[in-house]
């Protein structure tokens, strides 16, 4: 071989490399995040600052709680259409103990600590629910979800009145709401303490292999041994506990629980899981993507509101972003099976 071959064949190589890091999924969302950044930033600056930046922050944590659920959930190749409605439940059930008890007199502490309890444990209600329905009496993820999504927003509206529900511990806004570094706030920094864990459990551990097995295929990891419906009903419960902790966080930063707050949050989940990669089919999905996924998320409906563009219209957007990730994952399929093929 020649120098000249050598030094041909190693420029190839470097080009290889190169092409294949510029094509990772978290590349090309990161990318993505920059260019819009430049382009809110152009259009009005003031979403280039700090104030902005926390208020994104505030708005991605929620969305990222559900996110995690979401994720996992896809992965197992079933889907969770319950979570914005779990959040609005489990926020007003939040609201109304703490209301309660603070009217009778309880100490703030305990007050505030059973009030984290009973959104925790609606969280887990919920996601239970779901499992049962899932593995028990065998409905498809998407009828089991969208059959609690509809209890859970009407159970929600029963019990407000359609009125937001107010009243509790004046220290519930200063623990959603006080920033340290000027950035960030106790929810947010639980958020981010759950998501490495969660990410780690996912990347590292056997329920994170189990996660991709029983979503990759689930007759053979049954075969293996695997308790598919067992995992199943973890995997859900998780996702549930997931948007009652996201329920909480939101009653935390409003001050009040309101029956409204998780409309629309689950098409907000799904499209941060979908835009980091998560494939809809099972088996494949990254946390690292549904981290960027869901902060081009918040940023895109953030960027609207500073730009002018009428709440309506955010809904459609998000729904255009994930026709636009699902079409590049089923583009990403087929050039992948074409060069198998060849």
């Amino acid at each position: 071989m020649t120098a000249d071959t050598m030094q041909q064949d190693a420029t190839e190589t470097r080009g290889a490399r190169l092409r294949a890091v510029l094509l990772r999924q978290d590349v090309i969302l990161l990318g993505v995040l920059v260019v819009m950044v430049v382009f809110f930033t152009t259009m009005n600056p003031l979403f280039f600052t700090r104030f902005a930046f926390a208020n994104i922050l505030q708005d991605w944590a929620p969305v990222m709680l559900l996110a995690i659920g979401q994720t996992y959930v896809i992965i197992t190749g079933g889907i969770d259409l319950s979570v914005g409605s779990t959040l609005g439940l489990s926020g007003v059930a939040a609201a109304m103990t703490m209301r309660s008890l603070n009217e009778g007199g309880t100490a703030t502490g305990a007050t505030i600590a059973v009030g984290v309890v009973v959104a925790l444990a609606t969280g887990l209600a919920v996601g239970l629910v779901n499992g049962l329905l899932i593995t028990r009496a065998k409905l498809a993820p998407f009828i089991a979800t969208l059959a609690t999504m509809g209890a859970g927003a009407g159970l929600t509206l029963v019990l407000t009145g359609g009125v937001q529900i107010a009243g509790g511990p004046a220290a519930v806004i200063r623990l959603g709401n006080t920033q340290y570094l000027n950035l960030l706030t106790i929810p947010l920094i639980i958020v981010f303490a759950v998501l490495a864990v969660t990410w780690l459990v996912l990347s590292f551990t056997r329920f994170g292999r189990w996660t991709y097995a029983v979503g990759s295929n689930g007759f053979a990891a049954r075969g293996a041994g695997i308790g598919v419906d067992r995992h199943l009903l973890k995997v859900y419960m998780l996702a549930g506990l997931m948007a009652g902790l996201a329920g909480l966080f939101v009653y935390f930063r409003l001050g009040s629980g309101s029956p409204t707050s998780g409309q629309g949050q689950e098409l907000a989940a799904i499209a941060a899981a979908v835009i980091g990669g998560t494939s809809l089919v099972g088996g494949s999905g990254r946390m690292s993507g549904t981290v960027l996924g869901a902060l081009i998320t918040t940023a895109v409906l953030s960027g609207l509101i500073l730009i002018g563009v009428a709440p309506n219209w955010q809904q459609v957007v998000i729904g255009l972003l994930i026709a636009v990730a699902v079409g590049v994952q089923q583009i990403n399929v087929r050039t992948r099976k074409g060069a198998g093929r060849g």
